[in-house]
């Protein structure tokens, strides 16, 4: 799982735990997607959008791994179909730091389905936005997790001993998600970012506290995290998604390092695995995707610019983590619909099991 219920607080609400952040180029500008609340927890677990909460995308463009543009969403009460009202908001400068800030309102309309209902809606300056449900575009199959879990939990190799690669199984085949797309206009986001094009990108989801502030639930910038560090750490998944990127190298550099020469050691892959930790741990920290504006995302073994919605994060992470060539016997061919190359991007969603 990338974010999929990687904490105790995230669990808490699924309407508020980040499944996926994905950055790219669109047809018209750059795109970024937000995924949430997948419905593989089962149809007793809220729906939606959570209507007291926040979903931003924040944006650094100086390399301080401090937000200086926000795209904000927030969510109405649902109507009697289910459908959501949703407010976008744009805040830039000490305004994107400021939690009372309100912005400047660039678009509204209402949650739908990708391949049924719920149109896309334009914004102010050429910006395209979407809401709703949608097809989950991530696959992993749960014994290699778990097993890489429990590497990563203890010190020691995966064991992938009673694995078949063969009979290896997609855990969120069929399953959906909602998600938040973004297209801005490639000059529109320049003059936004004073003309920086080598940006620094993660997400939030934060909810309203009973004093009148906010807390932040979760947060997603490189894929994988989660899975591999605090699987059998939950405490540790609970204090990183309340902190920032801007924190990470002091509070987390050492651990992740350890963690990972630990593993390495056992893998025997490394002549120096402490070395090793701490050179994943410089790219990984801080925990913000980098995407260069105008330019063809991807991550891959080569490195990261952006996120597409088929890149193997999986294959990649593992491998990178462990110093070891990785293959989970998944591709982007087993998600249950595939997403496309228009707007919104994001793959149909698959009908719920009863109308089937």
């Amino acid at each position: 799982m990338s974010h999929h219920l990687d904490s105790p607080a995230a669990r808490q609400d699924v309407r508020l735990d980040i499944t996926d952040l994905y950055v790219f180029r669109g047809e018209r500008g750059t795109v970024f997607v937000l995924n949430v609340n997948n419905s593989i927890t089962g149809p007793d677990a809220p729906q939606g959008f959570h209507r007291e909460g926040r979903y931003e995308f924040r944006i650094d463009a100086d390399a301080d791994a401090r937000q200086d543009v926000v795209y904000r969403f927030t969510f109405g009460e649902p109507g009697p179909a289910g459908a959501q009202p949703w407010a976008l908001h744009r805040l830039t400068g000490d305004n994107s730091r400021d939690d009372h800030a309100t912005g400047t309102e660039i678009a509204t309309g209402v949650t739908g389905v990708t391949g049924g209902t719920g149109a896309e809606v334009a914004g102010r300056a050429g910006e395209r936005v979407w809401a709703g449900r949608a097809g989950d575009p991530f696959w992993i199959d749960h014994d290699v997790l778990a097993a890489v879990g429990e590497a990563f939990g203890h010190g020691e190799r995966a064991d992938l001993s009673g694995w078949d690669r063969g009979k290896a199984a997609n855990v969120f085949a069929g399953q959906t998600v909602h998600s938040l797309v973004l297209e801005v206009p490639d000059e529109e986001l320049l003059r936004h970012t004073g003309g920086a094009p080598a940006l620094g990108v993660w997400a939030v989801s934060v909810l309203a506290t009973d004093a009148g502030g906010w807390r932040q639930i979760q947060r997603a910038g490189h894929p994988m995290f989660h899975p591999v560090f605090s699987q059998h750490d939950p405490e540790l998944g609970d204090r990183y998604n309340s902190t920032r990127p801007d924190q990470d190298e002091e509070l987390y550099s050492d651990l992740t390092a350890r963690r990972i020469a630990d593993v390495v050691a056992a893998y025997g892959t490394a002549e120096n695995p402490r070395s090793y930790g701490e050179a994943v741990t410089a790219f990984l920290f801080p925990d913000v995707l980098p995407y260069r504006v105008g330019s063809p995302a991807g991550y891959g073994f080569a490195g990261c610019n952006g996120r597409t919605l088929t890149d193997n994060v999986v294959d990649v992470m593992f491998s990178l983590v462990t110093n070891t060539p990785f293959d989970a016997g998944l591709t982007k061919d087993c998600v249950t619909a595939r997403p496309t190359d228009a707007f919104p991007y994001v793959a149909p969603a698959a009908r719920p099991a009863a109308d089937r």
